[in-house]
Parts: structure tokens; sequence; C-alpha cells
């Protein structure tokens, strides 16, 4: 295993953690904030925006996962990189999205 298929697998983990927000918010009906508000990532973007946002970062995380080196979900070194990537993304959301909605 080459060390890029770990950075691919941990940045597929950020990228999938990154798309149950917006994809949840979106075909929920709820207005969210996304890059392409004004201001960025603090304004509320539409829930058309976010499912399309929400499906272009799982498209993305999937490429990642599936699509460089051979992701194997019986590697624990796999799983934990991919792991990984999700933690620090989903705190990192936690924070970010927490001071608009309480969640701090």
């Amino acid at each position: 295993m080459r060390w890029y298929h770990y950075a691919a697998y941990f940045f597929g983990g950020a990228f999938l953690a990154n798309a149950l927000p917006h994809f949840g918010n979106g075909v929920s009906g709820h207005a969210f904030q996304s890059p392409f508000a004004t201001p960025p990532g603090v304004g509320l973007s539409s829930s058309t925006v976010n499912v399309l946002w929400g499906l272009f970062n799982l498209a993305v995380g999937y490429l990642l996962v599936c699509r460089v080196g051979s992701f194997n979900l019986r590697q624990t070194r796999h799983v934990l990189v991919l792991g990984a990537g999700i933690l620090i993304m989903s705190l990192m959301l936690a924070r970010a999205f927490g001071r608009f909605h309480g969640g701090l």
C-alpha cells in the first residue's frame, strides 16, 4: 500500500462526514450553511443547494475510498484511517455549525 492511498482514505472519510449535514438538512427542506452562501459558510443556502453539495461530497468520498487503491473493510488499518478522517471532520463541523445552532 502506498502512502497516498491512506491520505485518500482519510480525506474520503472527511468528505463522507461533510456529506451528512448538508444532505440531511437539504432533504428535510431546511436551509443550512454552505460554501455557496453569502458570506460563505455563514449565510444560509437553500435546501436544493445543500442536497447538491451533499451529493457532491458523497461522490468525492466514494471516489477517494473506493477508487484509490483497494480499500478493504476487513483491514483494520484502512478502517482506522477512514474513521480518523470521519472523526476529525465531524469534530470540526460540530464546532463550526454549533456556533450557529447552539451546539457549543
